[in-house]
């Protein structure tokens, strides 16, 4: 799967990967900008609180968005996979600004949302303008290859990540959120090893990546980016490796990006400003 068609590339909504714990109410940077670029205060913001087991989240966040000035902020509660055929939630979507997908088990995302009519609109709206942000579980929900779970630590290894398909509205990252805080590096290596074709976005905390329209990226927020390119691996043993083992990776490279820095996946140019 990849990203929904469309004539003119340029004119494809911002995909916002937002790592987790993003600040809400004291000096909320990220959540700010995701508002200005969906049009201001008179945007309309759909909610999609899926990935949450707490029945309080998307209400959490209507009421947030409200306080930032947006009088269009609706919560679609998307609990079954019939809740994504109805015809009310998929009006709102089709007349949205933006998407906001809460955290939670991501899981609950690609099992309840995943091939249903509000996903493929969610596509087809983000390749004609439609923004789209998550955090945490929303976040690794975007791109086509989803990170579904995974063990903490530093060094690769064969069962150190559990995959699955997501949203697709990016076939360029793989993305994994609360990265430094959950010690996250070795997971999101794995994921590259079996698909070397993508690039690793690794989100800490209250940090997001605003996603342009031909997948250039820049840092907003309060933490770091790691961006790892896999672009010249020249060895990997993954195909070798046996459950539990360490995998060695050579060639592969890393970057640190906060505020303000900015990576252009075409060049795969990295810059701090």
């Amino acid at each position: 799967m990849c990203p929904s068609n469309h004539v003119d590339q340029t004119s494809r909504g911002y995909i916002v990967p937002i790592g987790g714990a993003e600040k809400k109410f004291d000096n909320p940077e990220i959540l700010d900008r995701f508002v200005t670029l969906c049009g201001g205060t008179s945007a309309r913001i759909a909610i999609i609180p899926t990935a949450s087991e707490a029945g309080d989240t998307g209400r959490i966040y209507e009421k947030l968005f409200r306080h930032l000035g947006i009088r269009h902020a609706r919560v679609l509660p998307l609990i079954t996979r019939d809740d994504c055929h109805f015809g009310k939630y998929l009006e709102y979507i089709e007349k949205a600004d933006g998407i906001f997908i809460t955290g939670g088990n991501q899981l609950r995302l690609s099992t309840t949302i995943g091939g249903t009519p509000v996903a493929q609109l969610i596509r087809r709206r983000n390749a004609a303008g439609m923004h789209v942000a998550g955090t945490s579980a929303g976040a690794a929900f975007m791109a086509e290859h989803m990170i579904a779970g995974g063990n903490e630590g530093s060094t690769p290894s064969p069962d150190m990540v559990t995959m699955a398909p997501g949203l697709g509205l990016t076939n360029s990252f793989i993305i994994d959120q609360h990265f430094r805080q959950r010690d996250r590096l070795g997971r999101l290596l794995t994921a590259l090893a079996y698909n070397p074709f993508a690039v690793g976005i690794g989100l800490d905390e209250d940090t997001a990546a605003f996603i342009k329209p031909g997948d250039n990226l820049e840092v907003v927020g309060s933490g770091g980016i790691t961006l790892i390119d896999p672009t010249n691996l020249s060895y990997s043993s993954m195909d070798r490796a046996r459950r539990g083992e360490p995998v060695s990776l050579i060639g592969v490279r890393l970057h640190i990006l906060i505020a303000g820095g900015r990576f252009e996946i075409k060049s795969r140019k990295a810059h701090a400003t």
